[in-house]
């Protein structure tokens, strides 16, 4: 009777010895596995990040030429800035094994430059702490145009000045008061899907995105670059139809200064009177640089805010969405 008691106790202690073994042995698995996960993520975390700089930096090369054209001070859709570069594969430039032959290695890069001057500044409504109505007019006609409450632009207007305001406080002595302010005040917006900040429904950001821009300054709309749904707005009693006009007539010739192209709108000596050509430009400061990486499982979407003073591009602010595997994803 010991002797099988011997034995159950020597088979039970070799059940467990060979389970905590199997035991270590997974969780030493996993975590090589892990750490294999994880350094290629950050390889593929890497590679896609000095390819967008790569991108952004060809972009800035691109502007800084223009600058260098016979007319600097003219910008328009025919030029090589405004030519979007289509998804071309880039995976022969990656640091990948060169015994590797996974096809989902391959990496594919898109891109385009827009100008943020074809578009309606928000921050244009608002000038030394006051409403600018020639603006605030221009943003009513695209509120209806788009068939938005048109009391949101004047939403849009207040709220805009309390962040200004609360914003400038920092500078301003009483930091007791100034504090108050800011602690009432919307914070300041920076990019257009910010403007829910001050208190616009996501779904009027949403419709004002491909006509509507924010920049850091006030600045001139460009005529040669804007759609004629934002020349329409910015007009007054230019139609639809004119405004068509305005950008077929512009594809076979752009305008070479504002004169040319306020001429080209056909609004009638009235009409024009009423207009502030210091409103308008047919050049720009602001661009946008998109680019968009494949690589594998991963996408990386760019979005760049950068502006041109002569031949000089500065990079104003920098935004990345990672859409990815979840190795890639929990680094980002």
């Amino acid at each position: 009777m010991k002797r099988h008691t011997q034995h159950g106790a020597a088979l039970l202690l070799a059940m467990l010895t060979v389970t905590l073994v199997a035991t270590f042995a997974s969780a030493a698995l996993w975590q090589q596995w892990r750490g294999v996960e994880i350094e290629s993520a950050e390889r593929s975390r890497t590679q896609m990040q000095w390819i967008l700089n790569g991108a952004l930096d060809w972009s800035r090369l691109i502007l800084q030429e223009h600058a260098r054209s016979s007319a600097p001070d003219v910008d328009h859709l025919s030029e090589p800035w405004a030519l979007p570069l289509q998804e071309a594969r880039l995976s022969s430039f990656l640091a990948v094994d060169k015994n590797n032959t996974d096809d989902a290695m391959d990496a594919f890069l898109s891109g385009q430059i827009t100008d943020q001057q074809g578009l309606l500044n928000v921050r244009n409504l608002v000038q030394d702490g006051k409403p600018k109505p020639a603006a605030v007019k221009t943003f009513t006609r695209l509120f209806a145009q788009l068939s938005l409450p048109g009391n949101q632009v004047q939403t849009l207007v207040d709220k805009l000045i309390a962040s200004d305001a609360a914003s400038n406080s920092d500078t301003k002595p009483d930091a007791q008061s100034q504090g108050l302010v800011k602690a009432l005040a919307p914070l300041k917006p920076y990019r257009m899907e910010q403007l829910i900040w001050l208190g616009l429904p996501t779904s009027t950001v949403q419709a004002l995105m491909p006509y509507t821009t924010l920049l850091p300054k006030i600045t001139k709309l460009n005529l040669n670059t804007a759609s004629a749904e934002v020349l329409h707005a910015a007009l007054p009693s230019v139609d639809m139809a004119q405004a068509h006009q305005m950008v077929s007539s512009r594809s076979s010739s752009h305008f070479k200064s504002v004169a040319e192209g306020l001429k080209a709108a056909n609004m009638g000596e009235g009409a024009l009177s009423s207009v502030d050509a210091n409103d308008f430009s047919v050049g720009t400061n602001y661009f946008a640089v998109r680019g968009r990486l494949r690589l594998g499982e991963s996408t990386v979407q760019e979005v760049s805010l950068v502006k041109r003073e002569g031949t000089s591009v500065k990079v104003v602010w920098r935004q990345r969405e990672v859409q990815t595997a979840t190795a890639m994803a929990s680094l980002q």
